[in-house]
């Protein structure tokens, strides 16, 4: 079959048989659907948090661990082994917790876990169909191996996550791994905006390439990342208790008084005060650089710059709110929620900005 001459020019536009049979449109909104089942993850997986649930599931059963128990036996087996872990013992059990509420927790655990192999499978088996059909479009294999890869290794940290919470005399996970497996989740979840919006537009446009990555765009993401990474700290921490009050952090003091005899690194990554006051205040930082960024596409997709401006400001609002209602679960959920949407809408404006870097450079 011959070739036309844009895709001589760019082999992307083919399929990996070297033949029209790519089918970019479907694959985006293949990849639209997963990265909205990561969102849905990331909202339950912060609900898991804020209820402390993370730990009441001890094990973890790839194949057995899809049904929750299914008799009084089994519930009390679960029970006996979340009452020997750290949490239970040193916390949980001072206050008593009957059976009831111990369902409720793993309710929520079960359920992310539930949703973590849904995300593998609605990833994995398309993408077995896609390739073995000749679908996929020459040079992005590489790249949806990666994604799957991405996906695996976010598990594990997960799994690292609640370990981390089970031994010793801890009584909640590690806030270093909640970091790294919440953020691990949220760079899939970029990565699957971003390679849907190429594929869109491999769909409209054949023999296009993948749009490039600008430098404004970097350092609008470094921006980002330094924010959610002080919020996951803060939620590993539970540090959102750390003040109820807002702009002051309490009284009338808006910085405040701080012990650094801990040293400057510790004070840093687990003071949950100073990080309390680092994730509210470096929020604004992160608002101007996601606002520039929003009014950059603005006139290429007005469609994106509105979804980030909205993510941008549903965010701040939902945060102030988180506060000022003492961490309401339903609020701090909420924004969570909206911290992952607001991914998403940054990454289709950091595509568009490539898209727009790239004509500019074409026409010179």
């Amino acid at each position: 079959m011959a070739t036309t001459a844009a895709q001589q020019a760019n082999p992307i536009a083919t399929s990996s048989h070297g033949t029209s049979r790519a089918r970019p449109l479907a694959l985006a909104r293949w990849l639209e659907v997963t990265a909205a089942l990561v969102v849905l993850i990331v909202f339950v997986g912060g609900i898991t948090r804020l209820t402390e649930s993370g730990l009441s599931i001890t094990e973890w059963e790839v194949a057995t661990g899809i049904l929750p128990p299914l008799s009084e036996d089994a519930w009390q087996a679960e029970f006996a082994k979340y009452r020997a872990t750290p949490e239970y013992r040193l916390e949980a059990g001072v206050g008593g917790m009957t059976l009831a509420d111990f369902q409720f927790i793993y309710f929520w655990e079960w359920f992310h876990r539930l949703l973590a192999r849904m995300v593998g499978l609605v990833y994995a088996l398309p993408l077995v169909w896609f390739w073995v059909r000749g679908a996929i479009p020459a040079g992005f294999k590489p790249r949806l191996i990666g994604l799957l890869a991405l996906g695996g290794l976010q598990g594990f940290f997960g799994w690292l996550m609640v370990q981390s919470g089970l031994v010793g005399d801890m009584t909640d996970v590690s806030h270093f791994r909640l970091s790294l497996h919440l953020l691990t989740a949220l760079t899939l979840l970029a990565a699957l905006v971003w390679t849907a919006r190429d594929m869109r537009r491999l769909a409209r446009e054949p023999g296009v390439s993948p749009a490039p990555l600008t430098p404004g765009g970097a350092i609008v993401a470094g921006v980002l990342f330094v924010q959610l990474l002080l919020g996951a700290w803060v939620a590993g921490l539970n540090a959102g208790h750390a003040s109820y009050s807002w702009p002051f952090m309490y009284e009338d003091r808006l910085v405040p008084e701080l012990d650094w005899s801990p040293g400057v690194f510790t004070m840093f990554t687990s003071d949950p005060t100073l990080l309390h006051f680092l994730h509210r205040w470096w929020a604004w930082v992160a608002v101007v650089a996601l606002v520039w960024l929003a009014r950059r596409v603005r006139l290429r997709d007005r469609r994106a710059s509105i979804s980030l401006h909205a993510a941008v400001g549903a965010m701040v609002l939902l945060g102030i709110g988180t506060v000022l209602s003492g961490v309401n679960l339903w609020l701090a959920s909420a924004h969570q929620l909206i911290g992952a949407l607001t991914v998403a809408a940054t990454a289709w404006a950091m595509h568009i900005d490539g898209i727009a870097s790239q004509a500019r450079r074409v026409a010179a």
